[in-house]
């Protein structure tokens, strides 16, 4: 076979790849917030999801629109637990994504597409990993692992990820160590549906402010260095100056104290052990749902 007719033989997929990226890019937006650039994409009329890690904190937030209009989007909620944040613009005439919750195995192909200046971005690669359902470090329950193989541009972050049929799988995000990692789209429609309704994902709240230290003879423990005195660690009897050294039982480790405050937690009863003075002391705290900042 010689290399012409080689180089040929790939324009079918190349076609294909290309028609793939092109119906993906009807539903795919830029979002721009002060100086950040990332990309969303039509979740249902009038409404985008992106990755909320992606946007600022505060100030306007602009969408720039298949084609290339730019509109500004109001922040319908944010859910940092499991990265995902809600948009809406008063804009009917954009079409949703194709959304498939079937299952994904590693090896699929998978192609991302963001959004850069009102047109599509595209990368091409394969589902690397295809895990069991994890909990986030900020205790965000978020579905299956699915990993990719891709190098991503900052500005695709957001993006959405479609398999070889055209199917939005979820939302491409950066995990630990730059790793790009999938949203699942049933994770999507659980939180951004409830981000729709409420406006806010309820999240775990001891009302305590903590601070790791060092215990004697080894080990970790969080000193209570503030307490809200209408939080639920005051109710239960928590002072400012204990030291919590187990949770439910086990050994204190501070991280996974964030992970248990997700928003499955709310109304949760646990035992904080703790020292004071020296003393064992031992609480039954029911989480409550954190305050609105």
């Amino acid at each position: 076979m010689s290399n012409a007719t080689a180089s040929h033989s790939l324009l079918p997929l190349s076609n294909a790849l290309a028609a793939l990226v092109r119906d993906a890019g009807r539903s795919i937006v830029g979002v721009h917030s002060q100086r950040a650039r990332a990309s969303g994409w039509f979740w249902r009329p009038q409404l985008i999801v992106t990755a909320s890690d992606a946007i600022a904190d505060e100030g306007p937030i602009h969408v720039a629109l298949p084609g290339g209009d730019r509109v500004e989007a109001t922040l319908k909620g944010r859910d940092a637990s499991t990265d995902i944040a809600l948009l809406r613009v008063d804009r009917a005439d954009f079409a949703p994504a194709t959304v498939s919750a079937d299952a994904v195995e590693a090896g699929a192909m998978a192609v991302v597409v963001g959004a850069a200046e009102g047109s599509p971005s595209a990368t091409l690669g394969i589902v690397s990993r295809a895990g069991a359902g994890w909990r986030s470090l900020r205790g965000g329950d978020m579905g299956p692992r699915i990993e990719l193989d891709v190098v991503l541009r900052a500005s695709a972050e957001g993006g959405v990820v479609v398999d070889a049929g055209g199917r939005a799988i979820g939302m491409a995000v950066f995990g630990p160590r730059k790793r790009v990692l999938v949203i699942p789209a049933a994770t999507i429609e659980r939180v951004a549906s409830q981000l729709e309704r409420d406006g806010r994902i309820a999240r775990g709240y001891l009302g305590l402010g903590l601070q790791p230290v060092r215990l004697e003879g080894g080990g970790e423990g969080a000193m209570v260095m503030s307490v809200d005195a209408t939080g639920p660690g005051a109710a239960a009897g928590m002072r400012q100056g204990d030291i919590v050294v187990g949770w439910n039982g086990q050994p204190l480790r501070t991280v996974a104290i964030v992970r248990e405050l997700g928003p499955g937690s709310v109304d949760a009863v646990v035992r904080v052990s703790a020292t004071r003075a020296g003393e064992p002391v031992e609480f039954s705290v029911t989480i409550g749902a954190r305050p609105d900042a």
